[in-house]
């Protein structure tokens, strides 16, 4: 590894380690030792300031490790193992990675998150699945509940970042809903095919508003805030994600809000407990808290609020049943 990068990671690991002192945590050596690697902080940045918060909150001893793009990612996770860390966490795009170290470091125990429960990965190595996907129905659901209320044809649309599992996870779910809301919805779906350019999410935004769209769906990462952008250049509503994004305006219908603080701090704590059973896969829904909907405008009426509240019952107790992501449309 280079020597700056193993400088970053120790600088990381010192201020993580100091946020956990000014919290009143136990930083000291009996506070477990916990690793997030991933590839980069910058563009993924909903996950890594969750994983902060929930260091902060439960005392841990934490890094966040982002390799450089050419190095070997195998032989971090070989020299993390080595070091003797309680827990070492990556998310779904280095889960090849996780399971050649977990089979070659058995005694070692990781955990990967955004994948599903019960995929067979080894026994020592953890899931955490979250499924936005409630509340991305609930999300559906609004915005056609909303449409309704719109003069004109029933429209609503998503922008992905790409096709693949995490992002048709919100959509599938988001089009569930909003087809149970209205039968007859058309729900227009495009992909930017980046999580980086706000100016590619904004112009597949604007082809489905110039459609029709009353409500944009932003699932894009770093190339969502183009369609937030459109949605209010427009005058239309839009729906945020992975962060409440009501403080950008009042075209903010809603957000779909993963809680990646709370599922990070669920591993934290079992791994401080040495609770975390080898292979336990963990959900992290709406009724664990994992996913939810961010502030709702206050210009959605109060009987539909109600009827939302409803339909989040009927998601808890099983009544409903939201669709998982599936390889093919």
């Amino acid at each position: 590894m280079r020597r700056s990068r193993i400088l970053v990671w120790a600088l990381a690991a010192l201020a993580l380690g100091a946020a956990a002192a000014m919290a009143g945590g136990p930083a000291g050596p009996e506070a477990p030792s916990v690793v997030l690697v991933t590839r980069d902080c910058a563009s993924r940045n909903f996950i890594c300031p969750g994983f902060v918060q929930a260091a902060r909150r439960t005392g841990t001893r934490a890094r966040i490790v982002s390799p450089d793009p050419r190095e070997d990612i195998a032989a971090t996770f070989a020299v993390l193992a080595r070091q003797g860390h309680d827990l070492m966490i990556a998310g779904f795009d280095l889960a090849p990675e996780v399971v050649a170290a977990a089979d070659r470091f058995p005694g070692a125990r990781f955990a990967v998150i955004d994948v599903p429960v019960g995929i067979g990965l080894p026994r020592n190595v953890a899931v955490l699945e979250f499924r936005p996907r409630e509340a991305a129905y609930l999300a559906g659901w609004l915005a056609a509940r909303m449409e309704r209320l719109r003069r004109g044809p029933d429209v609503v649309g998503a922008v992905g970042g790409d096709i693949v599992p995490p992002v048709d996870d919100f959509i599938i779910a988001y089009q569930a809903g909003a087809r149970r809301a209205v039968p007859g919805i058309r729900v227009l779906v495009g992909y930017s095919r980046s999580f980086t350019d706000p100016n590619a999410c904004a112009a597949v935004a604007e082809r489905q508003i110039a459609r029709g769209a009353g409500t944009v769906f932003d699932v894009a990462g770093g190339c969502g805030p183009g369609t937030l952008r459109a949605a209010r250049a427009a005058g239309v509503w839009a729906i945020g994600v992975d962060r409440d994004r009501s403080g950008l305006g009042r075209h903010i219908l809603t957000s779909v809000v993963k809680r990646y603080d709370r599922g990070f701090a669920l591993l934290m704590r079992q791994a401080g407990d040495d609770r975390l059973p080898p292979g336990r896969g963990l959900v992290m829904g709406l009724r664990r808290g994992g996913a939810e909907l961010g502030r709702i405008s206050p210009r959605v009426p109060r009987r539909v609020l109600r009827e939302l509240a409803a339909i989040r019952r009927a998601i808890v107790r099983g009544a409903i049943g939201v669709p998982p992501v599936v390889p093919q449309r």
